[in-house]
């Protein structure tokens, strides 16, 4: 498109009426269209849709850009009545349809345009054949007569849709003229109650968008500017056309709806307009909505407007005015302090809560029956009542209980918090979900409770690991303030009532069992560890006497020194025993804890079990507490269950830092300072060494019982991942496990020396001169056994070694046993030196080696057993008699007898302390050396 523009021609003859004069003249001026079609097809998008349809009047090209789909497609999203996936799936099932009619077409035509073949084979030019004559039907009358009739069905068609209801037959296109044109009236507009139907009878189909925009166009158009041009609420035309509350909130909703596609000029002053008609709609269903609420009609006119309401917008207004003024928060269920009020001092009772909660939850329930009959489907009201109930009820109910009982008891504010929390939960369970509450309704309970608690979790997980951690304070420092010897309880009593096997296996599990146990379980005098300190002793009864089970050998009591030094293994200091409890336990696992108790009275003075148990016991109670928030999830319950780490990682560091290894130095100090010659009497065992390996045992029992706490607690619910090696439970149980591994190797390193002295000092006291070198008998008859002394190091040795079976590691027991058997086997060959052994008492020292012998085979250890099997062979040598001198060489000189164990030199040393060495002696020189002394 450019235009010409003339210069300015001068005047003159000569420039007149010439073709080159006027081209010179010419200017040529080039233009562009003024406007791009991206930028028309924008404005497009804002125009009134009378003037949309009249600018498609203008031109082809623009009634192509006006008739354009897609514009009238996103005027439906907008609305939110295009279904893309419906829109797609006719799409491909017009193809589908258009593909078979065509390929039905194609089929038609070829049956109907046959070709025909010239018959015989003889035909042709001159009779030579071969040549097809074709024929083509020029004319078919049936043929055209179809095609006829097609052609006015299409003809009469496309009148019909030049017709058809689009929604914009009935607009006015132009301003012109006195008179508006008369709308062509539709069935539609004819029923005013099928307009309230309007969106569902829209369809998605790609190509047909503007007819569909069209026909909610006609139907919503004219309500809507009537309604934008009122003055009053008494003015819009829909308020006359439908008097039902019930369709004038379904116009006015399609109203709401319809209002997202006006984008033209005014579409913000017409939606206030629109949304200040609705205000006042709502207002007035509002105010026939509370009316009914406060006469409590529930089946009639609250449910009438209420679903008005909820046509209209949703109800929103509705709910609230339901939930604000409800008259379950003018009521007042229970007071928070009976909780308090009714407890003793300092102390607290649940009772009053739980029937607070149980009477709310019978409340709401009853409300949730109301919302079902009252509300239509769509808002979860009962979701809505339950956080102001958690805000307006649950919380002021809470926050005051938890406040004063923080100030009066801390032990009480815990058992609040937590008890009144299960309570909670358990009351979120029994509520019964509305018609209207999605399937995480559960969830949403919980989340209610958790946000009543929320501001108190801080705080009460932060109180809980002080309190614990003062507890178990409290607890070490109280034993260790009344420490004190008590005499062993005896277990007549206490299992008199029960049948059990005297082993250790069974009282390792019976301990296990008792692990878990509610402290309360036990019995007063074993709940404290030292009994009344002034109580007077209560004699046992014969009948008890009698029937007292022999204690195995692996738990028996320690005998009792006579130094006052040594660890309670006996009488107290004050000279009094441990006063029994009035009555035995009657139950089983009682019983058995007390019999553990009182096993282990001799070590009272370095840890008690007794101690390690209330601690466990507390911890438990603080970790089931804290663990109930874990089930809040999020940052409150990991919070919460690193709380339950802690808390356990406080009772290993108080139990092994605090008692267990403070035990433990003790005992080994008792170790170091022991000397077997001070002590004035002597018995089966050594108090020290006793005393450790007592602690070594409750040692490996405290390490079980940490071992069933943390997998019971801690793993099983999942609170710790035992595979997670820098899990700061993991980390401290290892730890603590370290030390007890350490302690018990330098204890037994010590214990080994303490037990070899004393074995020193039981051969060097008992062992008698006329044991291996006798008096020749009278009557010639000799006593064949082993000699006290040799009896009482074997009875020493054996039950300090089997005390640590089953308590320590297998590995440690087999270093410990052969460590033992070396040092005794020095031990003896040393003592044979100092001794002096006759052919008749030779036989007392075989004796005591095949003693020796058999139990060391009961250690089963092959390379210790070659060490005694040498001792063995030694001993015979005292048995040969002097006027064999030739063979004792030979028995000397032979290294293939002792194994090894023995050179020649070791032997010849211990033949020389033969009582009649020096008469043997030169003949056993002269069979070993070949020669021989002589006096000069």
């Amino acid at each position: 498109m450019s235009t010409f523009k003339r210069a300015p021609v001068p005047p003159g003859p000569a420039n007149r009426n010439t073709i080159l004069t006027t081209l010179k003249a010419t200017t040529l001026i080039d233009s562009k269209t003024v406007l791009p079609a991206e930028i028309i097809s924008t404005i497009l998008d804002y125009l009134p849709i009378p003037d949309l349809l009249s600018f498609a009047r203008t031109s082809k090209r623009m009634l192509e850009m006006v008739y354009e789909d897609s514009r009238w497609v996103q005027r439906l999203k907008v609305m939110g009545v295009w279904n893309e996936g419906e829109a797609r799936k006719r799409w491909e099932e017009m193809v589908r349809v258009k593909r078979e009619r065509m390929r039905a077409r194609h089929e038609e035509e070829g049956k109907r345009m046959g070709i025909g073949v010239a018959g015989g084979g003889q035909g042709g030019v001159n009779g030579t054949g071969g040549v097809r004559k074709t024929s083509t039907t020029l004319f078919d009358a049936g043929v055209e007569e179809e095609r006829q009739r097609r052609s006015v069905e299409v003809s009469k068609s496309a009148a019909a849709a030049r017709t058809s209801v689009d929604g914009f037959e009935t607009l006015s296109l132009s301003a012109g003229g006195n008179d508006p044109p008369t709308p062509i009236q539709r069935a539609p507009m004819l029923d005013p109650e099928a307009l309230l139907n309007i969106f569902s009878g829209v369809r998605s189909i790609r190509g047909s968008a503007r007819q569909e925009y069209g026909k909610i166009y006609a139907a919503l158009a004219p309500f809507y500017f009537d309604l934008a041009r009122s003055r009053s609420h008494v003015d819009p035309v829909i308020f006359r056309v439908y008097r039902d509350p019930e369709q004038q909130a379904q116009m006015l909703a399609h109203l709401t709806v319809f209002a997202r596609s006006d984008w033209a000029q005014g579409w913000r002053q017409r939606e206030e307009k629109l949304e200040t008609m609705i205000g006042i709609f709502e207002n007035a269903v509002l105010r026939e909505f509370e009316q009914g609420f406060e006469v409590w009609d529930v089946d009639v006119k609250m449910k009438r407007y209420a679903h008005v309401l909820g046509v209209l917008n949703g109800g929103h207004a509705g709910i609230e005015l339901f939930v604000q003024k409800h008259p379950l928060f003018n009521e007042r269920l229970s007071n928070s302090m009976e909780c308090i009020n009714q407890a003793s001092a300092d102390g607290i009772v649940l009772d009053p809560s739980q029937e607070f909660l149980v009477a709310l939850s019978k409340k709401l329930n009853e409300q949730g029956d109301i919302i079902n009959r009252v509300f239509p489907p769509g808002e979860d009201v009962f979701q809505i009542l339950l956080d102001k109930v958690a805000e307006d009820i649950l919380m002021e109910y809470v926050t005051p209980l938890f406040d004063e009982a923080h100030e009066r008891n801390i032990s009480s504010y815990l058992k609040a918090v937590s008890g009144i929390f299960e309570q909670s939960i358990r009351f979120g369970l029994t509520l019964k979900p509305t018609k209207n509450s999605k399937e995480d309704f559960a969830e949403k309970v919980k989340a209610v409770v958790a946000r009543v608690f929320e501001p108190h979790v801080d705080l009460y997980l932060q109180e809980e690991l002080d309190y614990f951690k003062r507890i178990a304070e409290t607890e070490v420092d109280t034993w260790e303030k009344k420490l004190s010897e008590q005499e062993a309880t005896k277990e007549s009593f206490f299992m008199g009532n029960f049948n059990r096997q005297a082993d250790k296996k069974d009282f390792l599990s019976s301990f296990k069992k008792v692990v878990m146990m509610p402290v309360n379980v036990l019995p007063s005098a074993i709940s404290s560890p030292f009994g009344v300190p002034f109580a007077a002793p209560k004699p046992v009864s014969a009948q008890n006497r009698m029937s007292m089970p022999a204690p195995s050998p692996g738990l028996a009591p320690s005998p009792t020194p006579s130094r006052p030094q040594t660890p309670g293994l006996g009488p107290s200091l004050n000279g009094r025993t441990t006063p029994l409890p009035s009555e035995a336990p009657t139950d089983e696992l009682a019983a058995k804890a007390a019999l553990m108790a009182s096993r282990l009275e001799g070590i009272r003075s370095l840890f008690s079990i007794e101690v390690a148990l209330d601690l466990t016991h507390s911890a438990k109670a603080s970790i089931e507490r804290a663990a109930l928030f874990v089930r809040l999830g999020g940052q409150t319950g990991e919070e919460a269950r690193e709380q339950c780490e802690a808390i356990f990682v406080q009772l290993l560091q108080i139990l092994g830092t605090r008692h267990v290894k403070v035990g433990f130095d003790k005992a080994v100090d008792h170790l170091s300072n022991y000397n077997p010659r001070e002590v004035s009497e002597h018995q089966q065992g050594v108090a020290p060494l006793v005393t450790f390996l007592e602690l070594v045992n409750v040692g490996d029992l405290i390490s079980q019982m940490i071992d069933v706490f943390y997998e019971q607690q801690l793993a099983a619910t999942k609170l710790a991942d035992r595979n997670d090696f820098l899990d700061p439970a993991v980390k401290a149980k290892k730890k603590f496990e370290q030390m007890l591994d350490e302690r018990v190797a330098a204890g037994l390193n010590k214990g080994i020396d303490v037990l070899m002295d004393e074995v020193e000092y039981v051969c060097a006291t008992l062992q008698l001169p006329t044991d291996y070198n006798p008096a020749p008998a009278a009557n010639g008859n000799i006593e064949i056994g082993p000699t006290k002394a040799a009896q009482q190091v074997v009875a020493i040795v054996e039950s300090h070694t089997k005390m640590l079976t089953g308590s320590t590691d297998k590995n440690m027991l087999d270093v410990f046993n052969q460590e033992v058997g070396l040092r005794l086997f020095a031990a003896l060959c040393k003592h044979l030196k100092r001794q002096r052994v006759s052919t008749d008492g030779a036989l007392a020292l075989i004796s005591d080696m095949n003693l020796f012998f058999v139990y060391i085979r009961t250690l089963k250890n092959n390379d210790l057993l070659e060490y005694f099997k040498a001792l063995r062979e030694l001993s015979q040598i005292y048995l040969i008699e002097a006027k064999h001198a030739k063979e004792m060489a030979e028995v000397i000189a032979d290294g293939d007898r002792f194994r090894g164990i023995f050179r020649a030199e070791e032997v010849y040393e211990f033949a020389e302390r033969r009582a009649d060495w020096y008469t043997v002696k030169r003949d056993v020189e002269r069979a070993m050396y070949g020669i021989g002394c002589g006096v000069m």
